[in-house]
């Protein structure tokens, strides 16, 4: 009976099942379209959210890049002053003051070539001016105020002088005005230094200013560390009692001839050789056009030379700690800058508390006037 019915088609054995009393219903797959249809949403979905996360970061992106400044080198010297700023020191054994680059150290300091630019004033005549203007040494300890006296050269009767206390009081107030007129130039660089790098966008002109002093102090691959450390003033106590250590309170010749106060040797040809050198010797000691110009020489040579790069360590240290110089401290680090070495330091420090120079190193100097500057 089976067979008979292999051959017959669906419809001819549903007419055969409905008369014999069957009934007869066509099931739906419901379960085949509910899974399909889920299949679809599911895909659907996963299509829009892949395309949600694709596009993000770019959308991301152009929303920043339109709301964002114009792109600019940032100094990265504004970590060092944030640094200052939140009073972290700067200073670790390996991170500042490395390198030289010696081509312009000396591009800005006049040297001596042919007759000197000023000229020179007599002693007795030097003393009168002092006078007129109230210049004394006492007003200066007592209201920390220098008048702004540009001495060109030494006047040569301060050998002849002979009381002490007056030779060492003209010499004193000759050369301090020049000490402090140049400790403002530096200070004033600092401060257009650190004003550079609280800035997140320099212009052309600060970027070259900040370039001419990376050459100017002879630093290399433009480490602001390196320059902040380097560009720095000298106490002004120290500076007096080396200058007058190095020219006998202003007697020597190199200083009466060449404007040196701080007996600078130089290896170049130019420059006062010194009376009873071997002929072997080939240093001379640098002569300058004005006695100004070798207060910048000095201060540049403690500024950049590698033996005086512990003297520096120290400065900032001391700086770093919001302290005043102590320029008793620091002449330790100045042994390399004479011949005998540690006596040189406290030959130094003899100088400064014999004849109390500490007294000058907050003091301040009055602005030049045409007046005065005329009288010079």
């Amino acid at each position: 009976m089976l067979n008979m019915y292999k051959s017959i088609s669906t419809n001819q054995l549903k007419r055969i099942l409905i008369k014999k009393g069957f009934k007869v219903y066509k099931l739906k797959n419901k379960n085949f379209f509910k899974d399909f249809r889920s299949l679809i949403l599911t895909s659907f979905a996963s299509v829009v959210v892949v395309s949600i996360f694709f596009s993000l970061p770019l959308s991301s992106k152009l929303i920043l890049d339109s709301l964002e400044k114009p792109k600019v080198i940032e100094n990265h010297s504004k970590k060092y002053l944030e640094k200052v700023l939140s009073g972290e020191t700067l200073i670790t054994e390996n991170s500042i003051d490395d390198g030289l680059d010696p081509r312009h150290l000396v591009e800005d300091i006049e040297f001596k070539k042919g007759p000197s630019k000023s000229v020179r004033i007599e002693a007795a005549t030097l003393n009168q001016m002092f006078s007129d203007k109230n210049y004394t040494l006492d007003i200066v300890r007592s209201e920390n105020i220098v008048k702004p006296f540009e001495v060109g050269m030494l006047p040569v009767e301060l050998k002849q002088i002979q009381n002490t206390k007056e030779r060492k009081e003209l010499f004193i107030k000759i050369v301090l005005p020049l000490i402090l007129s140049e400790n403002n130039r530096i200070k004033r660089d600092r401060n257009t230094l650190f004003k550079i790098l609280n800035k997140s966008i320099n212009t052309k002109a600060e970027k070259n200013w900040l370039n001419n002093k990376f050459r100017q102090y002879g630093v290399v691959n433009k480490d602001v560390s390196t320059l902040k450390v380097r560009m720095d003033e000298i106490p002004v106590s120290l500076a007096i009692a080396q200058a007058a250590k190095e020219t006998g309170w202003g007697t020597s010749r190199f200083a009466i001839e060449g404007n040196a106060l701080f007996g600078q040797w130089t290896y170049s040809g130019e420059g006062i050789k010194p009376a009873g050198s071997d002929k072997n010797d080939k240093h001379k000691v640098m002569a300058f056009s004005v006695l100004k110009a070798s207060v910048r020489a000095y201060q540049r040579n403690l500024n950049t030379h590698s033996s005086y790069k512990e003297f520096r360590k120290v400065r900032a240290i001391q700086r770093d700690n919001d302290e005043s110089f102590n320029s008793l401290e620091l002449a330790n680090y100045l042994n390399s800058y004479a011949e005998t070495g540690d006596e040189y330091t406290v030959t130094l420090k003899k100088i400064i508390q014999q004849n109390n120079l500490r007294d000058f190193d907050k003091a301040k100097i009055l602005p030049l006037s045409k007046n005065l500057k005329g009288n010079i």
